[in-house]
């Protein structure tokens, strides 16, 4: 699948609100078309084709300043409803754990299927957010490749280096907190209150929304470190998430297939 098309497809799938946070790639990629036609008449270093230059790298500039300021403020309340969600298992346990001040197995079974919903969508988000980041970050490199080819430029492998160094592509906090995530729901869940998978999730259609959006996110995130049969300096880490099945099976869900990723 080509990566306009990719992108679409993960615009039209992500959460409510992010759609417009993505790569503007189609402006982009209309913008180097447009320098690329004016390349034989310009001579590289020449006034004209600085001037060019200079336009296309203060658009990428912006996009990079979106994905930043978007990536940050999701990253920030990522880590205060992390601290939350323990802070709710703690009280549940201490209220009406076996040796809390009101022992009740019923009501700690009911908050923390609560709980381990909540968990599991965070999860999700977690999850999105960092398909969020590589999918950019794949973008960026394939218009930056697009312009080099078309133009005879040497933008790439300059500008890559600067966007190494961006927040949006330092995913390691958001890896950690998914990691946290996952441990937590190993360790409380079933413990100390024996919750019932049948009570963990119900039938919330946010839930399903959620864990669909986030099965393609992860087949996404495969299917671009698959796009190239050898490593190099521009490719993305290895991917240091569960994959599809591990998902499925954390978040104790019968669904339809998810949407598939030609």
């Amino acid at each position: 699948m080509k990566f306009g098309k990719r992108l679409k497809q993960q615009i039209q799938e992500t959460l409510p609100g992010w759609g417009d946070k993505f790569l503007s790639y189609k402006e982009l990629k209309k913008l180097v078309k447009l320098i690329s036609s004016y390349a034989p008449q310009m001579m590289s270093g020449s006034l004209e084709y600085g001037k060019a230059e200079a336009e296309f790298v203060y658009l990428l500039n912006n996009e990079i300043d979106k994905f930043n300021a978007f990536f940050m403020e999701q990253e920030e309340d990522f880590i205060i409803r992390h601290k939350e969600l323990q802070q709710r298992i703690g009280r549940v346990i201490v209220t009406w754990g076996p040796n809390g001040s009101q022992p009740s197995e019923t009501d700690c079974k009911e908050e923390l299927a609560k709980i381990r919903k909540d968990i599991v969508d965070f999860h999700g988000e977690m999850v999105l957010l960092i398909n969020y980041s590589n999918i950019n970050y794949t973008g960026l490199a394939k218009i930056l490749k697009k312009y080099d080819k078309r133009t005879g430029g040497l933008l790439r492998s300059p500008y890559i280096q600067k966007v190494l160094q961006q927040p949006f592509f330092t995913t390691d906090l958001i890896s950690k907190l998914v990691k946290e995530c996952e441990s937590t729901i190993d360790s409380v869940f079933p413990p100390p209150c024996d919750v019932e998978k049948g009570l963990v999730l119900g039938s919330g259609v946010a839930g399903e929304g959620i864990f669909r959006n986030t099965v393609a996110a992860l087949l996404t995130m495969q299917e671009i470190r698959k796009g190239s049969s050898t490593y190099g300096r521009f490719s993305l880490p290895p991917l240091n998430l569960p994959d599809q099945s591990d998902v499925i099976q954390s978040q104790s869900l019968q669904l339809n297939s998810p949407i598939a990723i030609p």
